[in-house]
């Protein structure tokens, strides 16, 4: 028996990036007790046996608690990077000249190389040129053959390796280089769940990775990291094509106007909110726990506006791969996500989306919704769903209410899957295919679990065939009083 009611967890959902410090399958264990629904994998770091080690530990490590928990391989995208500097690290003081040039070796202190081969041709002058996530900023200030000479504005310290980004310049890379291409592949045949997608610029690349997965043989949700400028632009597109969406809030504070970020970050929410997609804000939400045992009140006050603003979930990046506190980072954030939830609990549950925008068939919207208004006039303690696409629970999620909502299904895919949804808690083992017995293993699930008491009302939701691909069943039981023979 769980140390707490499984369905008294946090309904906003906590992704937790894997690495040094949280590898292990007894780690990771303490991690999902503790509030971890969804493990991420870094492919900027680390090499394949890593992750294949990762994702074999996350698996046993979800079993051996008896919970199910996704996995999401973050591909990492055409970052453009500095080569190895002849001075590391390097001062760059205001109004100090640097020159971009070709190749992969420089022999000066102010000669830099990339690793983005045309970067030279493709900048101009005017172009903004940010280094080591913004700290020191430069302008092309002339162009010669095989050389863009930039002027240092702000003023600051580079290292090798240190990612550029270059704001507003339209670059010719595609959005999947050939390893990211292999690394989704590898992704699809591990069997994960979620793949995300640096540097999106439009619907098409998010179209290409569905296609490669599909291709491969998975049903891996695809993840837009929304991070340029250029998605902006094309945000609804982006975000009605992906399964869903990531505010990684570290490239694109650098890509935009830092103060626009908190404006754009309710604006990435707000569009997911619309067409139903699961969101996740990402970057620096608890950063100083990387080192320290609280975070400031400003990172508190951060998570919390995230789940105000309509946020699914909250990732932590280097708290958990290489900080000393890892457990008590995700400690930490759970605590924030209940406190801050119950502000929530007395507002009016969102209404339900036009089939158009929600992709689930009409008569499912129209259903999922009034089972919650049911489940809130009984003052039933529970609403379950059995779905096999897990469509239905997405749309359940974003009604926002606050009836504890179980998911159950045939596909381990689905269940796991759900781990990102907005208040769903996915249960395995269950009967799906027999009614009865599906209510009688609610039951005694529910009485072991603490969730459920006798005589208390649970809304069923599910389909009965009369109706192509629709939920058009609303059933509603009393829990019994179940002895096992």
């Amino acid at each position: 028996m769980p140390a707490e009611p499984l369905l008294q967890r946090a309904r906003t959902k906590i992704v937790a990036t894997v690495g040094p410090a949280c590898r292990g399958r007894a780690k990771l264990a303490e991690l999902i007790q503790a509030g971890v629904d969804v493990f991420r994998i870094n492919m900027a770091h680390g090499e394949r046996e890593e992750h294949i080690q990762a994702v074999a530990d996350i698996r046993q490590a979800s079993r051996n608690v008896d919970r199910p928990v996704g996995i999401l391989v973050d591909l990492a995208g055409p970052k453009i990077r500095l080569g190895a500097l002849v001075q590391d690290p390097m001062p760059c003081e205001e109004g100090a000249e640097f020159r971009f040039i070709r190749g992969e070796t420089s022999f000066s202190p102010f000669d830099l190389v990339s690793t983005y081969p045309t970067l030279v041709d493709e900048l101009d002058v005017g172009d903004r040129v940010l280094l080591a996530d913004g700290v020191v900023g430069m302008r092309v200030v002339k162009k010669v053959a095989d050389a863009a000479i930039c002027r240092v504005d702000i003023a600051g310290e580079i290292r090798s390796r240190k990612g550029i980004n270059l704001p507003g310049v339209k670059l010719s890379t595609p959005a999947m280089t050939e390893a990211d291409r292999d690394n989704a592949l590898w992704a699809a045949q591990a069997e994960v769940d979620f793949v995300s997608l640096s540097f999106v610029r439009d619907p098409e690349d998010i179209a290409g990775l569905q296609a490669l997965l599909q291709d491969a043989g998975s049903r891996a949700m695809v993840i837009a990291k929304i991070e340029k400028p250029e998605a902006l632009e094309r945000l609804d597109e982006i975000v009605y094509a992906a399964d869903g969406v990531m505010v990684a809030r570290g490239d694109l504070g650098v890509e935009i106007d830092v103060a626009e970020t908190p404006i754009v970050q309710k604006r990435i929410i707000a569009c997911c909110t619309k067409f139903q997609k699961p969101v996740i804000v990402a970057t620096q939400m608890l950063e100083s726990m990387t080192e320290s045992k609280r975070p400031t009140r400003a990172e508190a006050s951060d998570v919390a506006n995230a789940i105000l603003d309509g946020a699914d979930a909250c990732m932590l990046s280097g708290e958990t791969a290489v900080g000393a506190y890892p457990r008590e980072t995700v400690e930490m954030m759970n605590r924030i996500l209940l406190k801050t939830e119950r502000l929530l609990q007395d507002a009016p549950a969102n209404a339900p989306p036009m089939a158009a925008v929600s992709g689930v068939h009409p008569i499912t919207s129209a259903v999922i919704y009034g089972a919650g208004r049911i489940a809130a006039q009984l003052f039933a303690s529970m609403v379950v769903i059995i779905t096999r696409s897990g469509a239905t629970a997405r749309v359940k999620a974003k009604q926002r209410d606050f009836i504890p909502t179980l998911a159950v299904s045939d596909s381990e895919t689905t269940l796991r899957q759900m781990t990102l949804f907005w208040g769903i808690t996915p249960l395995h083992g269950a009967p799906t295919n027999n009614p009865p017995e599906l209510r009688r293993f609610i039951d005694e699930w529910g009485l072991a679990d603490g969730s459920l008491r006798l005589g208390d009302r649970v809304v069923f939701v599910t389909g009965s065939d009369l109706v192509e691909r629709a939920h058009n069943v609303v059933v509603v039981h009393e829990v019994e009083n179940v002895k096992k023979t």
